[in-house]
Order: structure tokens, then C-alpha cells, then sequence
């Protein structure tokens, strides 16, 4: 299931205007998917407070989205091949803004929890592709930069929607309101992507068969490269929805008890990854795979040690070089995948994807149980604990990747 079976023109390189107009519009792609994706984190504590219900279970309305995209995530790939990366990617994004405006008015909790896997589905035809769009049209020495970019656009999508959506609950008084209103956002990101991102260039239609399909997931679980890949993107991203699922509760409560909207603005860290993302993508040029992912590693575990301090200052610093350790080693792990796949790249794509949002569903649920168990020490212990288990696996991929 090859997706560049029939190459007519090079890749695109940084300073041509194809490379602008692809890397501007998959950034719009990466902000609509993260403001949906994670539209109900910062409602966390109102979900809460309305259905009289645990944090952990209030979580779920983000695990199931994440969970249904990690499922539909290969199949809406392997469609890809067929109907081409650019018209699945819309379709994907219009289905998951139709499904953030239903759960806005969904009468119960369960049924928000319905219509917010529904919506994770829909959004499963986005990053995989999107991912793999680029490995098709971006010369493989431009790669980390362009997917730099779609990942910043994925951090400015994950505070920018945060924000809004904290701002609005807190003017309103709504939380409805603000799940709708990111909804309208998202659908107005989608419409400049439609208007930007152009129609692919190196990309040849194949045949979906079920059997070939199997096929390359099997020879990509063949690869001990490939393999470790997978299994960072589900460990970083199990600590990264962890740490932002129930920071919010810890800043509410004492010693801090700030109010709401001052914890939403929190969210603005992901600004940190928009820079981060990139210079990674370039960094891991001169460092290679291996020890970029490393020091992004350590990085993040620094910044976990720093929230057990009871100063403002240090949690937030802390929550900050977290973020900058996960940006960076998801940012340097998609593109060595894009890289590794020879073949199947969209399938390659979604195996990473695969694993990376069932680390989402996983941690951010596991991460609840601990947090509700044990408390923040505890909670904190358990991020550290999935950092170091990023480390051995790392330490295992060849330094160039």
C-alpha cells in the first residue's frame, strides 16, 4: 500500500510557497483537533460540581474522546489511501465541529460522554493524515521543521481552545455555552484550512484491502524501531494528559485556591510547545532521535519534581518544563516515524497516533484513580514513573532515526 508509488515532483523545501501554504494549513488542522480533542479538560471541576461526580469520572469526558479516536485512527488512515489524505481530513474535521455543537446541548452527562467519543472517532481521520501529508509532501530534510509546525498549531489549538473555553464558562456561567462556542471557533479554523491547505501532489489513490492492511501493521510491529516509537508517543502523552487533567484541581484547592478562570489561563502554557515543537524538530537534526528524545525526557521529569513544591510559582514553572519535555519529544518521535515508514506511511502514522492517544485515555483515567486515591504526591509519582519508563525505551533506538 504504497503512497508514493507514482512520485512525479520533488518534496517541498522551507522557502518555497507550497511549503508555506501546506505547513499554514495543517497548522489550522492541528488547532482545530486539540480545541475539540480536549474542549472539556478545563471543565473538569464544573463537571464535577454539576453531575456530583469524582474527578476521575469526570475525566472520561476526555478519555472516551481520545479513546474513540485512538480506535477509528488506523481504519480513517488506511481510508486515506484510497479517498486521499486532503478530502478525509475535512470530512473528519466537519464531523467532529457537527459533534462538539451536539454535546453542547447532550440532557445528561452519559449522553455528553456519547456524543464526546463520537466526536473522538470523527477526529481520528485528522492527525494520522495529516502526519502522513506531510512525509508525502515534504522533503524528507524539511520534514521536522514542517511537523514541527502542525505540532505548534496542535499547542496553540490546546490553549487557545482552553482559554476560550475557561473564558466563557466564567463569563456566562455556562459550561454548555463554552463547549458550543469552541465549536463555532473550530468550525471557522476549518473553514481557512478548506481555504489553504492545497490538494496533495505526490500522492497516488490505492485500493483498501483488509488483508494488505493487516499486512503492513504487522511489518511495522516488526520494526524494534518503529515499535519504540509507538510506545513513546503512548507514555509522553499519558503523562501530559495526566498532568494537565488534574493540575486544575490542585490549584483550585489549598494551598493556592485560585479561582477558575485564573487555573484556566494555566492553559496558556501550551504556548511554550508552539516554540518548542519546531526548534525540536530542527534540534534533532544535529542530536539525532535518541538523545533529543532523552533530554526532552528529563526535561519533563525536572518540571513534574517542581509541582510538589506548595509555591505558586514553582508548580507553574514545573507544569511549564513539562510541557516544553512533551512537545518536544512528541514533535521529534512523529517526524522518526515519518521518516522509519518506507511504506505505509499513513498506516505508520496511525500505529504512532494509535498508541498515543490510548496513552491520553489510559493515563489521564489511571492518572485520576492515583489522584483520588493518594492525592497530587502520588499523582506526580506516577508521571515521573511513565517519564522513566520513556527513558529505557529511548535509550534503545539508534542515535539516528
Amino acid at each position: 500500500m504504497s503512497v508514493t508509488a507514482s512520485v512525479v515532483e520533488p518534496g517541498l523545501r522551507r522557502g518555497e510557497p507550497g511549503f508555506r501554504r501546506v505547513s499554514v494549513g495543517l497548522f489550522f488542522a492541528g488547532f482545530t483537533t486539540f480545541a475539540l480533542l480536549y474542549a472539556t479538560q478545563p471543565l473538569l471541576p464544573r463537571l464535577v460540581d454539576v453531575y456530583a461526580v469524582s474527578p476521575g469520572t469526570a475525566s472520561l469526558s476526555v478519555s472516551v474522546t481520545t479513546g474513540g479516536l485512538a480506535l477509528a485512527v488506523i481504519p480513517a488512515s488506511a481510508l486515506s489511501e484510497r479517498w486521499g489524505r486532503r478530502p478525509v481530513m475535512l470530512w473528519s474535521l466537519l464531523g467532529a465541529v457537527v459533534f462538539g455543537l451536539a454535546a453542547a446541548v447532550a440532557p445528561s452527562f452519559w449522553l455528553l460522554l456519547v456524543l464526546r467519543a463520537l466526536e473522538g472517532v470523527a477526529l481520528a481521520g485528522l492527525p494520522a493524515v495529516g502526519m502522513a501529508y506531510l512525509a508525502d509532501e515534504i522533503d524528507g530534510g524539511h520534514l521536522g521543521g514542517a511537523m514541527g509546525l502542525y505540532i505548534a498549531g496542535n499547542s496553540v489549538g490546546g490553549f487557545g481552545g482552553r482559554i476560550v473555553v475557561s473564558a466563557i464558562d466564567d463569563l456566562t456561567g455556562s459550561w454548555r455555552v463554552a463547549l458550543g462556542g469552541i465549536a463555532v471557533v473550530s468550525g471557522l479554523c476549518l473553514l481557512a484550512f478548506w481555504l489553504v491547505l492545497p490538494p496533495s501532489r505526490r500522492f497516488a489513490p490505492t485500493a483498501v484491502d483488509a488483508r494488505e492492511l493487516a499486512g503492513e501493521v504487522a511489518a511495522h510491529l516488526r520494526d524494534p524501531v518503529l515499535r519504540r516509537l509507538f510506545a513513546v508517543g503512548l507514555l509522553i502523552m499519558g503523562v501530559f494528559v495526566c498532568a494537565y487533567n488534574y493540575v486544575a484541581f490542585r490549584l483550585l484547592g489549598p494551598p493556592f485556591s485560585l479561582p477558575d478562570l485564573v487555573v484556566g489561563f494555566v492553559f496558556v502554557l501550551y504556548a511554550v510547545g508552539t516554540v518548542t515543537s519546531t526548534a525540536a524538530g530542527r534540534l534533532s537534526g544535529r542530536w539525532g532521535t535518541r538523545a533529543t528524545v532523552l533530554a526532552a525526557a528529563g526535561v519533563a521529569a525536572l518540571g513534574a519534581l517542581a509541582m510538589l513544591a506548595p509555591v505558586l510559582a514553582l508548580v507553574v514553572g514545573g507544569l511549564a518544563l513539562l510541557t516544553v519535555g512533551f512537545f518536544a519529544g512528541h514533535a521529534v518521535a512523529s517526524a522518526a516515524v515519518g521518516r522509519r515508514a518506507t511504506h505505509g506511511r499513513a498506516v505508520a502514522s496511525g500505529m504512532y497516533l494509535f498508541s498515543y492517544y490510548v496513552g491520553s485515555s489510559v493515563g489521564g483515567t489511571l492518572g485520576g484513580v492515583v489522584f483520588g486515591a493518594a492525592g497530587w504526591s502520588a499523582t506526580v509519582a506516577f508521571l515521573v514513573a511513565l517519564l522513566a519508563a520513556t527513558a529505557v525505551v529511548v535509550v534503545r533506538l539508534p542515535q539516528r532515526t
